[in-house]
C-alpha cells in the first residue's frame, strides 16, 4: 500500500505521522496553508471550505467541502486546493480580484472560504459562459439567478458578519466566463483520482479505508467498537467539540457497493453517496426529495454527507428519514452472513438505536414505485436554510375521485425515533380529500408522537405545528382534480 499523501495546492504532501483523527483543516493549516479558518468546528460557517476534485462522468469536478470535518486521511490520494492555490497577491484569481474591487471583505477571516465556495461555481460546468452585468446587479434577472448564471445558494455554507452580503453578491454575478488557459477549468477535462485503500496508523488510533465491501465487513466483524465514517459530517463534530476519538475508523464512502444509483421499478440509492450525488443523480425523479434538499443544511455539508449517514446516525432530527417514511423507503444491511432489507419505519428502535446489528453495515435505500402524486416537505427552524429542524414533516398521498386512497406521512422531531403518522394516516384514507377531513385529520395530527420540550421549541409548540401541516398542505395545493394518484 503505497504512502498515503494529498495533492495540496498542485505539491504532494504526506500524511506520515498524522494523527488519525486530524482533520483536513488542521493538517492543511500545519503547512502553513492558513487562509482557511476554524470558525465554528461543525460545518456551519464556512470558513474552512476548500475545493476537492471529485469525478464528474468522465471529468472532474471542483466541490468545496468543509475542511473543519473532514479527516485528512479520507482524502488520502485526492487532490485540494485552498484559497492560497487559487491566487496570490500579485495574481489575483478572479473571485479573489472581484471580491477585493467590489469591497466584499473587512476583517478578511470568512474570506478564503467564501472565494472557494465561489471558485467552485466559477467553475461549475453547466453555468451558462454568459458575460457579467455591468454594476453586478441581479435587479432584471430574478434573485436564484445571477446574470452570468451564478447560483447565491453556492455560498449557502459561508457566513460574513462584517461586509454583509450585498457587495460579495456583487463579486458573484460580475464573475465571467473562466479564461482560456486557465489551469482549473482544464483540469476539469482530465479524471478526478481514483480512490484507493487506505490505513493511517497514529497515535490514538488508526483510520482505514477498505478496498472492497468484503473487506469492510471483515473489518466491521473483527472489530466491533469501530467506528464507520462516510461524508464525517456528523462524527467530525464529534471529534472537534466533544473531543471524541476512534481507536478503529472505517471509512465506507468510496466502496462501489455503496455508490450505485438505479432508478427502474424500485429506486434503489446507494448509501455512500453524498446528498449532492444522490440529487443530481436523481435529476427530479423523487419529487418528494426534491423538497428536501434545499432544506438540509448546506451546499457544502450536502458534498459531503451521505443518505446512508444520515439514516445511520438514527438522530430524531434527521431531514431525511421522515421524507423516506412516507415514501416508504426500506434499507438494505449487509454483514457477513449476507443481506437483509429492512422497512425504514422498521429500522429505528429508540432514541439513536437501531436494529443494525454488530458487523452490519447499510449498503443502499430502496424506494417503492409507483410514487405518490401528492408529496410535500415541510421544515419547522428557526431559519429556512442551514438550522436543525424542530418538526419535520414529509408528505405522500395518493387521491383519486376526490377520496384518499392512501396516505404515508413521516414524522421528525417529535419522539425519540422518526416515525409514521399512523393516526393521522388512518384518519385520511377513504375519506373524502376535503378541507373537513382536512381539519378532522389535523386534530388527530395534533397529537401524534411524544413532543418534548427543549432549547429549539416548546412541546406545545410541536404539537401546534403538527396540528397545523395539514392545512398548510390543503392550503399550498389546493382542491386537487379527480385522479391525480393514477
Amino acid at each position: 500500500m503505497p504512502e498515503p499523501q494529498i495533492v495540496v495546492n498542485g505539491t504532494p504532501r504526506t500524511l506520515d505521522g498524522v494523527p488519525a483523527f486530524t482533520n483536513a483543516l488542521d493538517f492543511l493549516r500545519s503547512l502553513g496553508l492558513t487562509g482557511a479558518k476554524e470558525g465554528c468546528a461543525e460545518g456551519e460557517c464556512g470558513a474552512c471550505a476548500v475545493l476537492v476534485a471529485r469525478p464528474d462522468g468522465d471529468g472532474s469536478r471542483w466541490t468545496p467541502v468543509n475542511a473543519c470535518l473532514v479527516p485528512a486521511a479520507a482524502l488520502d490520494g485526492q487532490e485540494v486546493v485552498t484559497a492560497e492555490g487559487l491566487g496570490t497577491p500579485d495574481d489575483l484569481h478572479p473571485v479573489q480580484a472581484e471580491l477585493a474591487s467590489r469591497g466584499g471583505s473587512q476583517c478578511g477571516y470568512c474570506t478564503p472560504g467564501f472565494v472557494c465556495s465561489m471558485a467552485a461555481e466559477y467553475y461549475r460546468p453547466e453555468r451558462p459562459d454568459s458575460q457579467p452585468l455591468e454594476g453586478g446587479s441581479d435587479s432584471e434577472h430574478g434573485a436564484e439567478r445571477g446574470p452570468n448564471g451564478f447560483d447565491p445558494h453556492a455560498m449557502s455554507g459561508n457566513l460574513c458578519r462584517c461586509t454583509g452580503y450585498r457587495p460579495i453578491r456583487d463579486a458573484a454575478w460580475a464573475l465571467g466566463a473562466p479564461a482560456p488557459g486557465d489551469p482549473l477549468a482544464a483540469r476539469r477535462e482530465e479524471p478526478a483520482p481514483e480512490v484507493s485503500a487506505t490505513r493511517v496508523d497514529g497515535a490514538g488510533g488508526a483510520f482505514v479505508r477498505p478496498g472492497s465491501l468484503a473487506e469492510a465487513l471483515d473489518l466491521l466483524h473483527d472489530h466491533p467498537d469501530a467506528t464507520v465514517v462516510a461524508g464525517a459530517t456528523d462524527w467530525g463534530v464529534e471529534v472537534n467539540l466533544r473531543g471524541r476519538r476512534a481507536s478503529y475508523a472505517v471509512a465506507v464512502d468510496h466502496l462501489p457497493r455503496l455508490r450505485g444509483l438505479s432508478t427502474g421499478e424500485v429506486i434503489e440509492i446507494g448509501a455512500g453517496l453524498t446528498l449532492s450525488e444522490v440529487e443530481a443523480g436523481l435529476g427530479g425523479e423523487v419529487p418528494l426529495l426534491d423538497e428536501v434538499w434545499p432544506l438540509f443544511a448546506s451546499r457544502l455539508i450536502r458534498n459531503s454527507a451521505t443518505i446512508g449517514g444520515n439514516i445511520g446516525t438514527a438522530s430524531p432530527i434527521g431531514d431525511l428519514p421522515p421524507a423516506l417514511l412516507a415514501l416508504e423507503a426500506s434499507v438494505v444491511l449487509a454483514s457477513r452472513e449476507g443481506d437483509r432489507e429492512v422497512a425504514l419505519a422498521d429500522y429505528f428502535t429508540g432514541y439513536r438505536e437501531t436494529v443494525l446489528r454488530p458487523g452490519e453495515l447499510i449498503t443502499s435505500v430502496r424506494v417503492p414505485r409507483p410514487l405518490a402524486a401528492l408529496t410535500a416537505f415541510h421544515k419547522i427552524a428557526k431559519r429556512r436554510y442551514d438550522d436543525i429542524s424542530s418538526v419535520a414533516v414529509g408528505f405522500a398521498l395518493d387521491v383519486v375521485d376526490d377520496t384518499v386512497v392512501r396516505a404515508r406521512i413521516g414524522l421528525g422531531g417529535v419522539a425519540a425515533t422518526p416515525i409514521r403518522a399512523l393516526a393521522t394516516e388512518a384518519a385520511l384514507e377513504g375519506r373524502p380529500w376535503t378541507f373537513e377531513t382536512v381539519e378532522a385529520a389535523a386534530e388527530v395530527m395534533r397529537g401524534e408522537g411524544t413532543p418534548m420540550d427543549d432549547h429549539r421549541a416548546s412541546a406545545a409548540y410541536r404539537s401546534a405545528m403538527l396540528g397545523n401541516a395539514l392545512p398548510r398542505l390543503w392550503s399550498e395545493t389546493g382542491r386537487l382534480p379527480a385522479e391525480v394518484g393514477r
